[in-house]
Protein backbone atom coordinates (compact mmCIF):
# COMPACT_ATOMS: atom_id res chain seq x y z
CA UNK A 1 0.00 0.00 0.00
CA UNK A 2 2.85 2.40 0.72
CA UNK A 3 3.73 2.13 -2.91
CA UNK A 4 0.96 3.84 -4.39
CA UNK A 5 0.91 7.35 -5.46
CA UNK A 6 -0.76 9.96 -3.41
CA UNK A 7 -3.71 10.87 -5.89
CA UNK A 8 -4.42 7.00 -5.89
CA UNK A 9 -4.72 6.68 -2.57
CA UNK A 10 -6.56 10.01 -2.35
CA UNK A 11 -9.09 8.13 -4.94
CA UNK A 12 -9.29 4.89 -3.10
CA UNK A 13 -10.13 6.70 -0.02
CA UNK A 14 -12.85 9.17 -1.31
CA UNK A 15 -14.36 5.72 -2.60
CA UNK A 16 -14.32 4.55 0.67
CA UNK A 17 -15.89 7.01 2.14
CA UNK A 18 -18.60 6.83 -0.26
CA UNK A 19 -19.04 3.14 0.76
CA UNK A 20 -19.05 4.02 4.36
CA UNK A 21 -21.73 6.73 4.61
CA UNK A 22 -24.00 4.91 1.95
CA UNK A 23 -23.93 2.11 4.77
CA UNK A 24 -23.58 3.62 8.30
CA UNK A 25 -24.21 7.75 7.23
CA UNK A 26 -22.26 11.10 7.43
CA UNK A 27 -21.49 10.31 11.40
CA UNK A 28 -20.45 6.97 11.06
CA UNK A 29 -17.91 7.76 8.00
CA UNK A 30 -15.13 8.41 10.86
CA UNK A 31 -11.28 8.50 10.10
CA UNK A 32 -10.84 4.51 11.55
CA UNK A 33 -14.56 3.77 9.61
CA UNK A 34 -12.79 5.06 6.23
CA UNK A 35 -9.39 3.59 6.06
CA UNK A 36 -11.03 0.12 7.93
CA UNK A 37 -13.30 0.44 4.54
CA UNK A 38 -10.21 1.22 2.19
CA UNK A 39 -8.06 -1.85 4.23
CA UNK A 40 -5.59 1.42 4.73
CA UNK A 41 -3.74 2.47 7.78
CA UNK A 42 -4.18 5.87 9.48
CA UNK A 43 -0.52 7.01 8.52
CA UNK A 44 -1.55 6.19 4.83
CA UNK A 45 -4.78 8.46 5.61
CA UNK A 46 -2.96 11.37 6.59
CA UNK A 47 -0.52 10.61 3.65
CA UNK A 48 -3.04 11.65 1.52
CA UNK A 49 -4.98 14.46 3.10
CA UNK A 50 -4.38 16.77 5.98
CA UNK A 51 -7.80 16.86 7.71
CA UNK A 52 -11.05 14.44 7.78
CA UNK A 53 -12.81 17.80 6.42
CA UNK A 54 -10.16 18.09 3.44
CA UNK A 55 -11.23 14.33 2.43
CA UNK A 56 -15.03 14.81 2.75
CA UNK A 57 -14.63 18.27 0.45
CA UNK A 58 -13.26 16.23 -2.46
CA UNK A 59 -15.86 13.77 -2.18
CA UNK A 60 -18.29 16.25 -2.92
CA UNK A 61 -16.29 17.17 -5.73
CA UNK A 62 -15.38 13.80 -6.60
CA UNK A 63 -20.08 12.80 -7.14
CA UNK A 64 -20.41 16.66 -8.06
CA UNK A 65 -17.89 16.46 -11.39
CA UNK A 66 -19.32 12.50 -12.09
CA UNK A 67 -22.81 14.09 -12.40
CA UNK A 68 -21.68 16.94 -14.47
CA UNK A 69 -19.50 14.81 -16.91
CA UNK A 70 -22.55 12.58 -17.17
CA UNK A 71 -24.65 15.54 -18.50
CA UNK A 72 -22.17 17.60 -20.33
CA UNK A 73 -21.55 14.27 -22.32
CA UNK A 74 -25.47 14.32 -23.33
CA UNK A 75 -25.06 17.88 -24.88
CA UNK A 76 -25.22 18.08 -28.90
CA UNK A 77 -23.98 20.83 -30.63
CA UNK A 78 -26.37 22.29 -32.97
CA UNK A 79 -30.00 21.02 -31.69
CA UNK A 80 -32.05 23.46 -29.63
CA UNK A 81 -32.04 24.57 -26.19
CA UNK A 82 -34.71 22.49 -24.70
CA UNK A 83 -33.66 19.31 -26.53
CA UNK A 84 -30.29 20.16 -25.02
CA UNK A 85 -31.50 20.93 -22.01
CA UNK A 86 -33.80 18.03 -21.71
CA UNK A 87 -30.93 15.51 -22.32
CA UNK A 88 -28.39 17.05 -19.84
CA UNK A 89 -31.44 16.97 -17.06
CA UNK A 90 -31.77 12.99 -18.35
CA UNK A 91 -28.07 12.17 -18.21
CA UNK A 92 -28.16 13.84 -14.42
CA UNK A 93 -30.98 11.16 -13.94
CA UNK A 94 -29.65 8.33 -15.73
CA UNK A 95 -26.64 8.74 -13.49
CA UNK A 96 -28.79 9.00 -10.04
CA UNK A 97 -30.81 5.80 -10.56
CA UNK A 98 -27.38 3.68 -12.12
CA UNK A 99 -26.23 4.68 -9.12
CA UNK A 100 -28.32 5.74 -6.11
CA UNK A 101 -25.67 5.93 -3.36
CA UNK A 102 -23.65 9.34 -4.90
CA UNK A 103 -26.67 11.43 -4.73
CA UNK A 104 -28.04 9.74 -1.20
CA UNK A 105 -24.87 10.81 0.20
CA UNK A 106 -24.52 14.69 -1.31
CA UNK A 107 -27.71 14.92 0.54
CA UNK A 108 -27.10 13.54 3.37
CA UNK A 109 -23.66 15.23 3.33
CA UNK A 110 -25.81 18.91 3.16
CA UNK A 111 -27.98 17.70 5.77
CA UNK A 112 -25.57 16.69 7.96
CA UNK A 113 -23.29 20.24 7.49
CA UNK A 114 -26.16 22.47 7.92
CA UNK A 115 -26.60 21.12 11.62
CA UNK A 116 -23.21 20.54 12.60
CA UNK A 117 -21.45 23.50 14.32
CA UNK A 118 -18.26 24.01 12.21
CA UNK A 119 -19.12 22.28 9.11
CA UNK A 120 -21.69 24.81 7.89
CA UNK A 121 -19.14 25.74 5.07
CA UNK A 122 -19.04 22.24 3.79
CA UNK A 123 -22.75 22.71 3.04
CA UNK A 124 -22.05 26.70 1.23
CA UNK A 125 -19.16 24.67 -1.07
CA UNK A 126 -21.25 22.00 -1.76
CA UNK A 127 -24.13 24.56 -2.97
CA UNK A 128 -21.23 26.81 -4.75
CA UNK A 129 -20.01 23.69 -6.30
CA UNK A 130 -23.28 22.81 -7.94
CA UNK A 131 -23.68 26.38 -9.01
CA UNK A 132 -20.48 26.51 -10.78
CA UNK A 133 -21.15 23.49 -12.35
CA UNK A 134 -24.94 24.80 -13.29
CA UNK A 135 -23.53 27.61 -15.34
CA UNK A 136 -21.20 25.88 -17.06
CA UNK A 137 -24.02 23.54 -18.26
CA UNK A 138 -26.39 26.20 -18.69
CA UNK A 139 -23.24 28.48 -21.03
CA UNK A 140 -22.50 24.96 -23.15
CA UNK A 141 -25.51 24.90 -24.18
CA UNK A 142 -27.04 27.86 -25.08
CA UNK A 143 -23.84 28.26 -27.05
CA UNK A 144 -24.45 24.87 -28.86
CA UNK A 145 -28.24 25.48 -29.78
CA UNK A 146 -27.08 29.62 -30.76
CA UNK A 147 -28.94 30.74 -27.74
CA UNK A 148 -29.02 33.59 -25.12
CA UNK A 149 -30.25 33.78 -21.48
CA UNK A 150 -33.05 36.29 -21.11
CA UNK A 151 -32.65 36.31 -17.13
CA UNK A 152 -29.23 36.45 -15.15
CA UNK A 153 -28.31 33.26 -15.82
CA UNK A 154 -27.48 32.78 -11.51
CA UNK A 155 -30.82 32.74 -11.56
CA UNK A 156 -31.29 30.06 -14.20
CA UNK A 157 -28.42 28.01 -12.59
CA UNK A 158 -30.07 28.13 -9.34
CA UNK A 159 -33.77 27.25 -10.91
CA UNK A 160 -31.83 24.09 -12.49
CA UNK A 161 -30.36 23.34 -9.34
CA UNK A 162 -33.75 23.04 -7.60
CA UNK A 163 -34.98 21.26 -10.23
CA UNK A 164 -32.31 18.13 -9.96
CA UNK A 165 -32.43 18.43 -6.34
CA UNK A 166 -36.22 17.74 -5.65
CA UNK A 167 -36.08 14.96 -8.72
CA UNK A 168 -33.77 13.08 -7.30
CA UNK A 169 -34.77 13.26 -3.54
CA UNK A 170 -38.54 12.46 -4.83
CA UNK A 171 -36.72 9.32 -7.09
CA UNK A 172 -35.15 8.24 -3.81
CA UNK A 173 -38.12 8.00 -1.87
CA UNK A 174 -40.37 6.32 -4.82
CA UNK A 175 -38.00 4.90 -7.14
CA UNK A 176 -40.53 6.44 -10.09
CA UNK A 177 -38.83 6.56 -12.86
CA UNK A 178 -41.61 7.83 -15.33
CA UNK A 179 -42.59 10.24 -12.71
CA UNK A 180 -39.33 11.96 -12.47
CA UNK A 181 -39.10 12.08 -16.39
CA UNK A 182 -42.47 13.70 -16.89
CA UNK A 183 -41.11 16.45 -14.33
CA UNK A 184 -38.25 16.67 -16.00
CA UNK A 185 -39.76 17.33 -19.26
CA UNK A 186 -42.08 20.15 -17.61
CA UNK A 187 -38.68 21.47 -16.34
CA UNK A 188 -36.82 21.97 -19.85
CA UNK A 189 -39.69 23.37 -21.56
CA UNK A 190 -40.06 25.92 -18.69
CA UNK A 191 -35.88 26.89 -19.02
CA UNK A 192 -35.98 26.87 -22.38
CA UNK A 193 -38.66 29.64 -22.33
CA UNK A 194 -35.91 31.44 -20.71
CA UNK A 195 -33.84 32.02 -23.84
CA UNK A 196 -33.80 33.77 -27.08
CA UNK A 197 -31.82 33.71 -30.26
CA UNK A 198 -28.22 34.71 -29.84
CA UNK A 199 -28.63 37.97 -32.04
CA UNK A 200 -31.40 39.09 -29.43
CA UNK A 201 -30.52 41.56 -26.41
CA UNK A 202 -31.15 39.57 -23.08
CA UNK A 203 -34.01 41.56 -21.63
CA UNK A 204 -32.66 42.03 -18.45
CA UNK A 205 -29.73 43.99 -20.16
CA UNK A 206 -32.24 45.90 -22.13
CA UNK A 207 -34.07 46.97 -19.41
CA UNK A 208 -30.86 47.92 -17.27
CA UNK A 209 -29.67 50.21 -20.37
CA UNK A 210 -33.55 51.41 -20.56
CA UNK A 211 -32.79 52.80 -17.22
CA UNK A 212 -29.72 54.80 -17.57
Amino acid sequence: MNRIPADQRRALLVQAALRVIANHGVSGATTRAIVAEAGMSLASFHYAFRSHDEMMRELVAYVVDAESMASFAALRPGTDIRTSLRAGLGAFLDYVMADPFHEQVLQELMLYALRTPGLEHLAREQHERYRATAIELLTEGAAAAGVTWSVPIDDVARALIITTGGVSQAWLADRDAAAAARVLDLAATSLAALAQPAHAQPNHIATQESAR
